[in-house]
C-alpha cells in the first residue's frame, strides 16, 4: 500500500515513515521544508511542495496510486499562534482543507490526523479521557479542533474515514540514532535543555514556579516519538481493517515537572543545568495528563520506550551527535 505523508521530513513525521517503511509500507513523503528537514529524511520517495498549492496536490495525487493519508504538516509553536492567529488559521486550516478536498476528489478515504491535547483547554479532569469537553484556549488548538470538526462533517457528508490522534509532550528520538528533533526555534523542554547543555543556547529559562503542583513547575505527560510513530501505524492499520473513525489520546498516564526532567538530565549527562526563573507563559496549564486507555484498548498500543530516563537519554545522545 501506498501512504501519503505530509509534513513526512518533520520530527515526529520523519519517525512515522521509518515506522511506515519496516512495517512494509511504500511512503511518499510531501513536505514544503519550512520546518522539515532533508537529514531526517532515510527512505520512501520524496516531492517537494506546499499543501497550500493546491494544483500541485492535483498533480500528485493524479500521478501516485495512494491509499490513505497521514498529515503532520502544521504551525506548531502555541506562543506564536497568540501574537500571530492570521498566519496559524490560514496555513493550518488552509492546508487541510486543500488536503482533504483534493483526497476526495481521488477517491481516498482513509485520513490521520496528527491532532493535540492543546484541543482540551484547561483540565477538568485528570488524566484527562476523549470525552474531555473540547475548549482549546490557544489560536494553535483551535485550529486542530477546526480541523476534528471538519473530519466530522466529511464523513457524514463524504464517507471519509479517520482518526485524530491527540499528543501530549513528544519527546526523545529514535533508539538507533537515524533521527531526532530539530527545530528552529526550539520551543520544547528537553531539547532546550540539551542545546544549553552543549553551549548552544546561552541560557535555559524555567518558565514558572508557582503551579499548584508538588514543586511548583508544570507537570506534563511525555511520551517517546517512537511509540507515538508506532501509534501511527497501528491507527492505519485499525483504520484500514475497520473503517471506523475516532479520537484517541497518545499519552502515558504518568506525568513529571519540569524540575523533575532537569534533576534527570543532569544525572544522564553528568552536567549541571543552570536555569533563570521566568513568569509562566500565556496558556500553561499546571497539569496535562493523558488517559491512555482507549489507545491500549483500540489499536493495542503498549508505549514500550517511553520511560523518562529513556527519553532523554535518547534524546542527549541524539543532540550530541546531531548539533555542530
Amino acid at each position: 500500500m501506498k501512504i501519503f505523508v505530509a509534513g513526512g521530513a518533520g520530527y515526529i513525521g520523519s519517525h512515522t515513515v521509518k515506522e511506515l517503511i519496516h512495517e512494509g509500507f511504500e511512503v511518499l513523503i510531501f513536505d514544503n521544508f519550512s520546518t522539515g528537514k532533508k537529514e531526517l529524511i532515510i527512505g520512501g520517495k520524496l516531492i517537494e511542495g506546499d499543501l497550500r498549492d493546491k494544483d500541485c496536490l492535483k498533480k500528485v495525487f493524479s500521478s501516485e496510486d495512494i491509499d490513505a493519508v497521514l498529515h503532520f504538516a502544521s504551525l506548531i509553536q502555541v506562543g506564536e499562534s497568540y501574537t500571530n492567529p492570521k498566519k496559524y488559521y490560514s496555513h493550518n486550516l488552509l492546508s487541510s482543507l486543500n488536503l482533504l478536498d483534493v483526497l476526495l476528489e481521488a477517491d481516498i478515504k482513509y485520513f490521520i490526523f496528527s491532532s493535540s491535547a492543546a484541543v482540551y483547554g484547561m483540565p477538568q479532569e485528570t488524566p484527562i479521557p476523549e470525552s474531555h469537553l473540547l475548549n482549546p484556549i490557544n489560536p494553535y488548538g483551535q485550529t486542530k479542533l477546526f480541523v476534528e470538526r471538519i473530519l466530522q462533517d466529511y464523513e457524514k457528508a463524504y464517507g471519509l474515514k479517520f482518526v485524530s490522534l491527540r499528543y501530549f509532550n513528544a519527546a526523545g528520538a529514535d533508539p538507533e540514532g537515524q533521527l531526532g528533533e530539530l527545530h528552529q526555534p526550539e520551543t520544547h523542554l528537553i531539547p532546550n535543555i540539551c542545546l544549553f547543555l552543549l553551549g548552544k543556547k546561552k541560557n535555559f529559562n524555567l518558565f514558572g514556579t508557582d503551579f499548584p503542583t508538588p514543586d511548583g513547575t508544570a507537570v506534563r505527560d511525555y511520551i517517546h516519538v517512537t511509540d507515538l510513530a508506532k501509534a501511527h501505524v497501528l491507527a492505519l492499520r485499525h483504520l484500514l481493517s475497520t473503517s471506523k473513525s475516532d479520537f484517541i489520546n497518545l499519552g502515558v498516564t504518568r506525568g513529571y515537572s519540569v524540575l523533575e526532567v532537569i534533576k534527570e538530565t543532569e544525572e544522564i549527562t553528568g552536567k549541571k543545568v543552570m536555569y533563570r526563573k521566568k513568569p509562566r507563559r500565556k496558556g500553561d496549564v499546571p497539569m496535562l495528563l493523558a488517559s491512555k486507555d482507549k489507545a491500549e484498548r483500540v489499536l493495542s498500543w503498549k508505549p514500550l520506550h517511553s520511560d523518562i530516563e529513556n527519553i532523554i537519554k535518547t534524546a542527549w545522545d541524539w543532540h550530541k551527535k546531531a548539533v555542530k
